[in-house]
């Protein structure tokens, strides 16, 4: 059955301007000023926090408030992955919360596996990439990179479900966000692990921003029932 999901939120274009200079400026200090990256690459995901509290409706409040905390996560996640040394397992788990906490919200507005093809879409590239990476993976990072990326395909699933459940530009938002999370997510692994190229951290921040814009502007303005 299917439900409605009202409009995403409206975000005003100086917002939108602002996180896009904030992140033009993190992926230039990525190649040039080590400052630079450290300022503006957590700067950049807070700035979508604060856009989705300050423009996100509240008759929503639970997916809203996933979608904060996944977002917060996901901040501790980028303090972690630009850190000198390696603190990538940190980085790891903070993302996986921010998965789970964006599955949680997700499932307000669709119960899980209400369609099955997104899900098995999602094994599918899942598998595709952990068979890239599988042979240039530390023994010891095999297991909760599964269960990563186990989680995201779930997540970027859930989001395609919604969806397909309620089709509006809430969830086509959100959804899409999904996608780019995965696409984000699968070019840092295989730039980290199997094939490093030079371009990797433009594209890497770059998908990784539209996807957190995308999925924080899925924030609705009116309330919705789960399926």
């Amino acid at each position: 059955m299917n439900q409605t999901i009202d409009d995403a939120v409206t975000v005003p274009r100086a917002w939108l301007a602002t996180v896009a200079v904030a992140a033009v400026l993190a992926i230039v200090g990525a190649y040039a000023s080590p400052w630079l990256h450290y300022l503006f690459k957590p700067l950049t995901t807070l700035l979508i926090v604060a856009m989705v509290w300050r423009h996100g409706g509240a008759a929503e409040p639970a997916y809203r408030r996933a979608i904060v905390i996944g977002l917060l996560l996901s901040t501790c996640g980028d303090v972690f992955l630009m850190l000198p040394g390696d603190w990538f397992v940190f980085g790891l788990g903070s993302f996986l919360c921010a998965h789970i906490a964006y599955l949680i919200g997700l499932t307000r507005r669709a119960r899980l596996f209400a369609r099955v093809w997104p899900y098995l879409a999602y094994a599918l590239l899942a598998g595709a990439v952990l068979s890239v990476l599988w042979a240039h993976l530390p023994g010891d990072l095999r297991i909760p990179v599964i269960v990563y990326v186990a989680v995201l395909a779930a997540m970027a699933a859930q989001a395609a479900v919604v969806w397909r459940c309620a089709r509006s530009r809430s969830t086509a938002l959100a959804a899409l966000g999904g996608a780019f999370f995965v696409a984000s997510d699968a070019t840092l692994a295989i730039d980290r692990f199997a094939a490093p190229f030079g371009a990797a951290s433009a594209v890497v921040l770059a998908t990784y921003w539209i996807a957190q814009l995308l999925i924080g502007s899925s924030v609705g303005q009116s309330g919705q029932r789960r399926t």
